[in-house]
């Protein structure tokens, strides 16, 4: 019989598919959550144990937030594709949907090799409790300082400077927004992108450092949340589907059920952050996620050390 039981893959379903697009990193809240309750869900839920059934778990729940996105994001992702394939047939890059295409695919490149490289080093290593309350802590220092930032005073262009051309004001909001992101360099998009490597720290936000790095290189909030959601597409999704398989084999026996249920909870969870979300960023900041990721981190280290 499974150790993993439905009420428990559904509540890391809806963790996951909140935390993974909040700025207060999905991993982290997956690793801490059980350790803080204790119990069964601290036995059951330990994503550093041996052959634990819970690693398989947040793989259908990742799959199910990509899923999420791509619903959210649909036509975007058609016009992006479409924009990648005229790319192609006229090896030419002018378009606003050509750039993106491109800038997306640049943007994931550092982080798509990284997560090969060293995704299982740094669960096995560092996918316990402390450290992830130790770098959810650092999460918030990393917002805030984005923030304070953001403000002035650091000689970094503000976010919201980008130039918008005579007559853009009528078109949609979004292809307002991919026209200000397109305006991003190669290299800029390099490095937004290769922020997400950080978020492999168990209790970094990949959501959380995308968007920071974005406000750094010029982006407006609701800009760089925009870009942020994009690129978790493939990266969230690829990396799901390279283990889906083995949900398919021995490790998903007697979890395929709660693992659908949990999947289901994930996509409703992640489907409503994503559209909070991206009204949030038009008008409010990351300082209200930096102030919780760095209490929750410090009263978690707190708690774990002196329990």
């Amino acid at each position: 019989m499974s150790v993993l039981t439905y009420p428990e893959a559904i509540g890391v379903g809806l963790l996951q598919g909140v935390t993974e697009l909040f700025p207060v990193s999905s991993l982290g809240h997956s690793i801490l959550l059980p350790a803080l309750l204790g119990g069964s869900w601290k036995r059951d839920l330990n994503v550093s144990a041996a052959d634990s059934p819970y690693l398989n778990v947040l793989i259908g729940l990742h799959l199910a937030t990509a899923l999420a996105l791509v619903v959210y994001f649909w036509r975007d992702w058609v016009r992006v594709i479409s924009g990648l394939v005229s790319s192609l047939r006229e090896r030419r890059i002018e378009t606003v949907d050509q750039k993106l295409a491109w800038l997306l695919i640049v943007a994931t490149i550092p982080v798509g090799i990284a997560g090969l490289a060293l995704d299982k080093v740094f669960r096995e290593s560092l996918g316990k409790p402390i450290p992830a309350a130790i770098f959810l802590t650092l999460n918030g220092v990393v917002l805030y300082v984005a923030e304070r930032l953001r403000r002035g005073g650091s000689g970094r262009r503000r976010a919201g400077d980008a130039v918008v051309a005579p007559g853009d004001e009528q078109l949609h909001p979004d292809e307002l927004s991919d026209r200000r992101i397109t305006k991003l360099s190669w290299g800029q998009a390099l490095i937004i992108g290769g922020a997400q490597i950080l978020a492999l720290l168990p209790g970094i936000s990949r959501s959380g450092v995308t968007i920071s790095t974005g406000i750094f290189k010029g982006l407006r909030h609701e800009d760089s949340a925009r870009f942020a959601f994009l690129l978790a597409t493939p990266v969230i999704g690829a990396a799901a589907l390279l283990k889906v398989p083995s949900l398919l084999g021995h490790a998903g026996d007697g979890i395929r059920g709660q693992v659908l249920a949990g999947a289901v909870a994930a996509f409703v969870a992640g489907y409503i952050a994503v559209r909070f979300l991206t009204k949030y960023f038009e008008t409010r900041t990351l300082t209200p996620f930096a102030i919780y990721c760095f209490v929750a981190g410090l009263g978690s280290l707190a708690y774990l050390t002196l329990a």
